[in-house]
């Protein structure tokens, strides 16, 4: 209540070239925790279709560029959420970030990602919180499993959830099939284990994650139903998931079900880690 006023006349708009759930309701409730009025737009259904580069003949199906979508966009809203998931076609093309970074550099006000080709930060700030939450040491063991997927996923969550392990007084592991290496800029000295159960041996935390392959970029190399996380598995540590999960293929429904699930504190804590960051921004608006 007492920073309710801090958005009051302040417009937050919301742009999904992605479907989304947890990262949509979240933010627009931190949103109006804040007083702050919301917008949404599915642009990949309700929008016209965008040039990213500069110098083009538009003369194909791409209506509108983002140099004067970004622009007007500005003129709507004060702060501007962007999701725009990776397309795992070309691994070039997806680390551009053209749809982040093509409104970060055309927008006059500040952009968040709302998970992008590269990264899900907001996420990772929700899991972050979680750890804090339910830690029964100073420094709990976490790790970071890859886990099946019929379909190829991209690295965001995973990159995300790295980079803020590392920061954080933690002992962190990853661990993941052969072919399913991580960008080693991001993994960088951090361990990593193809034994999962080498790696999650005396663990506290198992955050369950697929992602396709990297090297081979995009690619499902492997099905291997035996990296599902189940009770056995599981052992006395917490689970931790972003959903949506894939039940009895990335982790067993009883794991879901039982008291050492932490994927709805997961959900909720979505909020308070959007509600942060739009905080800070209002302050400075």
């Amino acid at each position: 209540q007492q920073h309710r006023q801090l958005g009051s006349g302040k417009t937050l708009g919301l742009l999904f070239f992605n479907n989304s759930l947890r990262t949509r309701l979240s933010t627009q409730k931190a949103a109006l925790n804040l007083g702050m009025e919301v917008m949404v737009m599915n642009f990949e259904k309700e929008g016209w279709a965008l040039e990213f580069a500069d110098g083009t003949i538009m003369d194909g199906d791409r209506a509108e560029h983002v140099r004067e979508a970004a622009r007007v966009v500005s003129q709507y809203c004060d702060i501007l959420g962007i999701r725009a998931f990776a397309g795992l076609k070309d691994k070039s093309e997806d680390e551009s970030e053209q749809v982040l970074n093509g409104f970060i550099d055309h927008s006059t006000i500040p952009v968040i990602n709302l998970e992008s080709a590269l990264g899900h930060p907001l996420q990772a700030l929700a899991d972050a919180i979680t750890i804090a939450e339910h830690k029964t040491s100073k420094r709990p063991k976490v790790v970071l499993t890859w886990a099946p997927h019929p379909r190829p996923l991209p690295h965001a969550v995973a990159n995300s959830f790295i980079r803020m392990m590392q920061q954080m007084p933690v002992d962190f592991c990853i661990t993941h099939p052969e072919g399913y290496e991580l960008n080693d800029k991001i993994v960088g000295n951090t361990p990593v284990f193809q034994d999962q159960k080498q790696a999650l041996e005396g663990a506290d935390f198992i955050y369950a994650k697929n992602w396709s392959s990297y090297l081979d970029y995009g690619k499902v190399l492997n099905r291997d139903n035996s990296w599902m996380i189940t009770l056995d598995v599981l052992g006395k540590a917490r689970f931790m998931h972003c959903l949506p999960a894939r039940r009895n293929v990335v982790v067993e429904g009883a794991v879901l079900d039982s008291g050492q699930s932490l994927v709805i504190e997961q959900a909720n804590n979505r909020t308070y880690a959007a509600q942060l960051v739009l905080k800070k921004l209002l302050e400075t608006l």
